[in-house]
């Protein structure tokens, strides 16, 4: 396994978690890194993104202003901080490492993939 997620859980609406998103046996410090999501019987879809060096983001709308994404390259890992969490924010979640430096909406900029952590969220 090279990225693995983790964080996930069942939370109430408006609650937070932070999703956090590890690799192993090789570096991304290189790469950007993206979180996508996928519900029950929806196709996975961008959430957030950034850069080599986090000096650019991208979000998806549904989530501007309540998720954040960051990394710490010394740790060789990336967060999703989720707060106001909605029950339309229900689903797997998954990192991914880019082909290149910058971050991507598009899935197929992205070569490697985590294995998923589920988010749950409440009414």
């Amino acid at each position: 396994v090279q990225l693995q997620a983790s964080g996930g859980g069942l939370v109430q609406a408006g609650g937070s978690l932070r999703l956090s998103c590890t690799a192993s046996r090789r570096t991304f410090s290189n790469n950007g890194m993206g979180w996508f999501r996928q519900a029950p019987g929806k196709e996975r879809e961008f959430v957030a993104a950034t850069s080599w060096n986090a000096g650019s983001t991208l979000y998806a709308d549904s989530v501007k202003g309540r998720f954040t994404i960051s990394r710490d390259n010394a740790k060789n890992t990336v967060y999703l901080q989720m707060n106001s969490l909605k029950p339309e924010d229900t689903a797997v979640y998954y990192c991914a490492a880019a082909r290149f430096a910058v971050g991507s909406y598009s899935m197929a900029q992205y070569n490697y993939w985590g294995q998923g952590t589920q988010v749950t969220v409440s009414s």
